[in-house]
């Protein structure tokens, strides 16, 4: 008798998590069997619990902060992507043991801005990317992979944002965090990484008197859906995409790989994981 795959997502704190909304509305869509649980793990439980895990049952897990760096040191294969970001947020319990760890953030990231801005293309010029932590990482290395010819990285703490251009080679370069008002001017595409303008966090505070109405403006917070960057862009008459596309598109792989069946984003999946 088959098991009925489980799996889940591990973090501390987790109860934030929007990803088993919209991993059991998928479930239910296609009529898959199979749960989604969230997990609080500490980092010292870490290893046990990834060890565990598979004799219970779980196909894999998503990975959350703080665990996304470390849970590479646990895993026996790891991408070429996870390896290039740094971190992981999709873990593959395979049949013959292996623990297998990837990153699908970029590919969500890129997904979501081919869905909310379709006209965007890559090559037409220079990105602007607010914040150096492991979303810009991930953010960055698919922008690099899609052939965006320059990268322009402001961080409100400039020597991470410089081991962050060593680490990317020279389409990324640092301009200070006080300059970032001047250099969005000429971009085609500005990206905020921060947390800044989540709900319960300081608002960004990042002049856009320069931006260019052709100019796409994203946001990978999605707590509140319209952040203020957003709200002023849209005044602006620039196209904006929000953050739940980036959490919904990453999700893809994963969910296709655990269940067996590619899932769809739709309004209906949207309007499921805010619940």
């Amino acid at each position: 008798m088959n098991r009925i795959p489980l799996a889940g997502v591990i973090g501390s704190p987790i109860s934030h998590s929007r990803s088993p909304q919209l991993h059991r509305h998928w479930l239910r869509q296609l009529g898959l069997p199979g749960y989604y649980i969230p997990m609080d793990v500490s980092t010292e439980d870490l290893r046990t619990v990834l060890q565990t895990l598979p004799k219970m049952g779980f196909v894999g897990v998503n990975i959350t902060i703080p665990h996304k760096e470390k849970v590479l040191d646990h895993a026996d294969l790891v991408t070429d992507r996870a390896t290039l970001i740094g971190a992981a947020n999709t873990i593959i319990f395979r049949k013959d043991g292996i623990i297998h760890a990837d990153n699908t953030d970029g590919y969500g990231f890129i997904e979501n801005l081919k869905t909310g801005a379709p006209h965007w293309d890559a090559r037409q010029g220079s990105v602007v990317v607010l914040g150096a932590g492991g979303a810009a990482r991930a953010v960055i290395a698919s922008l690099l992979d899609n052939g965006v010819p320059e990268i322009l990285l402001c961080n409100r703490t400039r020597i991470r944002a410089e081991k962050l251009s060593d680490d990317f080679g020279n389409r990324v370069s640092v301009v200070d965090w006080v300059q970032a008002g001047n250099v969005i001017e000429d971009s085609t595409l500005v990206v905020n990484t921060t947390s800044l303008g989540m709900t319960g966090k300081p608002e960004l505070r990042v002049p856009l008197d320069g931006l260019n109405k052709q100019s796409i403006v994203t946001d990978l917070v999605y707590t509140p859906l319209k952040t203020g960057l957003l709200k002023d862009a849209d005044a602006r008459g620039c196209t904006t995409v929000d953050g739940l596309g980036m959490l919904l598109h990453q999700a893809v792989p994963a969910f296709e790989r655990w269940f067996g069946e590619r899932p769809p984003v739709d309004e209906a999946t949207r309007t499921a994981t805010l619940r």
